[in-house]
């Protein structure tokens, strides 16, 4: 861990850099209150200074939401649009708060945050890190505390800090309304689980096993908590392991890969971002190898990367083709989501018109 330097009141002060993505500390750092101008803090962040805030919490969340809209946003292709958000994430995240040694913020009108850091973090006394950070660790735990109501499950899944959390209820809806094959009753693998939200489904509509896999510690014990709170604990198993749970074999496999080739670059960007659709291709080539004879294989896949031209509608069937498979049949839904209608987002001519797809997939028989 990095140690950032600065200097407040003639005496050097030191202290932790924290930060979850892997951003470097800035190069110098002022101390800064109440009477930074939006303006004098963009000049400053775009000098790469950070700005260690001393002075009213609310004012500081003001001073980064002024900052924002001097940013402007306009319309253009999706690695314009990407990084003009990479920059604009930057140059937001130059506004630091300190945490002290017992958890606290020393900031008038600031909230207590050393639950919200304990869940985050596991604590960061003594450290220095992005107000935008933190304030994403206090949202995380609020949505942690209060959970997220799912129709398609009629209770609450609560997720954990970088687990993606399941917004957009139309594809949980695709996998709890789609008929389950063989009897009604397989064995089923939850391939990348997150919150635990599909296996969840799956158990609830009668599959025998539930075996349901990730690699992020953090969404594995975040699975194994909602599962527990809904009473499926003794149906669903969670594994944390890389996609595949060894050589075994089920009737059902699904998997809600990232939807979008890219390079993630944070922990949550993981549930949204596939790097050279990695996962998505491990899932298609393992597939075969891990259903029972009349298995399937459930895709939920959004079209949103064919909109925005990473990829195209034949490239995605040519590797289904070329992994030893075949389209049994397919369902699809529109989006619901804010963003879907939004006139103002960058990318709205490629979200107007995405659709998620459940495709059923299963072994080719030629």
């Amino acid at each position: 861990m990095s140690t950032v330097q600065w200097t407040e009141n003639g005496t050097t002060h030191s202290a932790r850099w924290h930060s979850e993505n892997g951003t470097p500390p800035p190069r110098r750092i002022v101390v800064a209150d109440d009477r930074l101008t939006a303006a004098a803090a963009l000049r400053f962040a775009r000098a790469g200074t950070g700005m260690l805030w001393r002075g009213d919490f609310p004012n500081a969340r003001q001073l980064v939401r002024a900052m924002d809209r001097r940013l402007p946003q306009r319309p253009g292709s999706f690695a314009e649009v990407r990084s003009a958000r990479a920059e604009r994430a930057t140059l937001l995240g130059k506004v630091l708060v300190s945490v002290e040694a017992d958890h606290s913020l020393q900031l008038r009108r600031a909230p207590d945050i050393r639950a919200a850091c304990e869940h985050a973090f596991g604590g960061l006394p003594g450290t220095l890190l992005s107000l935008r950070e933190l304030l994403g660790a206090l949202s995380a735990y609020q949505w942690h505390q209060k959970g997220i109501y799912l129709q398609a499950l009629n209770a609450r899944i609560y997720p954990s800090y970088s687990v993606f959390a399941p917004t957009r209820s139309e594809y949980l809806e695709l996998v709890a309304q789609e008929p389950l094959p063989g009897n009604g009753s397989p064995t089923a693998f939850d391939l990348g689980t997150g919150t635990g939200v599909l296996a969840a489904i799956l158990a609830r509509r009668g599959a025998a096993e539930v075996l349901a896999t990730d690699l992020n510690p953090r969404a594995v014990q975040c699975a194994r908590d909602n599962l527990r709170q809904l009473g499926l604990s003794g149906r669903v198993q969670v594994l944390e392991t890389d996609l595949w749970p060894s050589a075994r074999r089920a009737d059902l496999v699904v998997c809600n890969p990232p939807w979008l080739p890219g390079k993630p670059a944070s922990a949550l960007e993981l549930g949204i971002y596939d790097a050279s659709s990695a996962m998505l291709n491990r899932f298609l080539d393992g597939l075969p190898g891990h259903l029972t004879p009349h298995g399937e294989g459930w895709l939920i896949l959004s079209d949103l990367a064919e909109h925005l031209g990473l990829r195209t509608r034949a490239e995605l069937l040519d590797r289904i083709s070329a992994a030893g498979l075949q389209v049994a049949g397919r369902r699809e839904t529109m989006p619901r989501h804010r963003r879907a209608t939004d006139s103002g987002d960058p990318l709205h001519a490629a979200r107007s018109r995405e659709r998620t797809t459940l495709w059923r997939l299963t072994r080719s028989r030629a």
